[in-house]
């Protein structure tokens, strides 16, 4: 049995919608079975991929954006920068934005961002006179900030299947996460320009002091996480254990939170981390199944055959990634694609902090495009909107983030820059 017969049996099981660990699973046991391997030796390959400390960062960022989204922290987010751009014309869009900048130093993931998000940015908007499609593609797109700005759980994912610094890591992907911010702020712009009843309003005397009063408790989340790792007293996985501790102490004074509400958060956190560490598992071993076949070896010969450029390299990285995105979830994605290519990478003198960045920008970007679309199901259901609809929404704002990611691409120093003068 052939490698492409299992990745061919994976692709069929993704389009008939069988969950992504059992898609993956079911051909690679095959495989073993076929090949005569030990059944001892699968299951040692799987647990191996997920018995790993930086991973343990995964669930505890995961229940931080729970939590988060359970203490209303979004909301005082949203006021502070209702007031900070009220303003400006279109100001919603852009507070769209800010809100997604300001709860990313926090979720992690782009799923817990537009389901936290969705449910409250759409019908603002669209009660102040946003065309929905707008407002839904505007709110897709802005919750990849999320899983690219960190504290990053597939950011987490690579630096562990890529054995690189978590903390490098997060601080190169600081600047790509404002790009990405600025690219949509600029579409806004240019969108605004032809909506003159979009005019922006002033605040109150006082609203701007109140909402800013209400956001300091928050914002001290990230200076706590984000602080700690880079300056060394954290590592990743102890701070989101402080971060956890932190944003509950938080709820509780909020009186957001109750010991009730603690065992619906505490299942949220489980059945998501669970599905993950399922998809590492089984991503494992289909790694192990490739790597047998000798499938990153001949990938690496004929692109060495076919160019000698860096550049042209990654331009055709991020078309398989793309196109892999669109049927793969990115965390099982990434534990696929990073042991094949990354190796590659290396051999054009691709940098693997800047391959991590890239990677991560274009499988997140996959969230946004069908027939998985994962940002558009979770928003699709958060607002009761068919899944075509916010696609069609979101389709526009794709050229901005298509934009970013081909600057990130030719300018490595944009990823590169911050690691260098913190010296990760």
């Amino acid at each position: 049995m052939s490698a492409a017969l299992v990745v061919t049996g994976i692709l069929v099981l993704l389009l008939l919608r069988v969950p992504v660990a059992f898609a993956i699973l079911g051909p690679t046991l095959l495989y073993m079975v076929v090949t005569d391997q030990s059944t001892g030796l699968s299951l040692r390959t799987a647990a191996q991929e997920v018995n790993s400390f930086p991973l343990l960062a995964v669930p505890l960022f995961i229940l931080l954006g729970v939590v988060a989204n359970h203490t209303g922290i979004a909301d005082r987010i949203f006021a502070f920068a209702q007031v900070l751009f009220g303003r400006v014309r279109a100001s919603l869009g852009y507070v769209n934005i800010g809100v997604s900048v300001g709860f990313s130093w926090i979720s992690g993931t782009a799923l817990a961002d537009v389901a936290g998000m969705g449910k409250m940015l759409v019908p603002a908007m669209t009660s102040r006179g946003y065309p929905r499609r707008f407002a839904l593609g505007l709110t897709a797109s802005s919750s990849l900030i999320s899983p690219v700005m960190p504290p990053s759980i597939p950011a987490i994912v690579y630096a562990s299947v890529a054995a690189v610094s978590t903390a490098a890591l997060f601080a190169a992907a600081v600047v790509p996460a404002l790009l990405i911010a600025g690219g949509l702020a600029l579409y806004v712009f240019v969108w605004s320009r032809k909506q003159p009843q979009l005019a922006g309003r002033r605040s109150a005397p006082g609203e701007f002091r109140s909402a800013a009063l209400r956001v300091v408790g928050p914002l001290g989340a990230p200076v706590l996480l984000l602080g700690g790792i880079l300056s060394g007293l954290f590592t990743p996985t102890e701070a989101a254990a402080v971060g956890v501790a932190y944003v509950l102490v938080l709820g509780f004074c909020y009186r957001r939170l109750t010991l009730r509400s603690l065992w619906s958060i505490a299942v949220e956190t489980a059945t998501t981390a669970a599905s993950i560490t399922l998809i590492l598992a089984a991503s494992g071993l289909l790694g192990w199944v490739l790597a047998r076949e000798r499938v990153p070896q001949d990938i690496a010969s004929f692109l060495l055959g076919f160019t000698d450029s860096p550049v042209v390299f990654l331009l055709l990285v991020n078309v398989a990634l793309i196109l892999i995105g669109t049927i793969l979830e990115p965390i099982a994605a990434l534990v696929i694609t990073v042991p094949v290519l990354l190796p590659i990478a290396v051999q054009f003198g691709v940098d693997p902090v800047h391959f991590g960045v890239i990677a991560i920008v274009n499988l997140m970007i996959g969230l946004l495009t069908p027939p998985i679309g994962g940002v558009l199901f979770v928003l699709g259901s958060a607002t009761r909107t068919p899944m075509h609809e916010v696609f069609r929404g979101t389709a526009p704002f794709l050229i901005p983030l298509l934009a970013v990611l081909g600057l990130l691409t030719v300018a490595p120093e944009l990823v590169l820059f911050l690691p260098g003068q913190l010296g990760l």
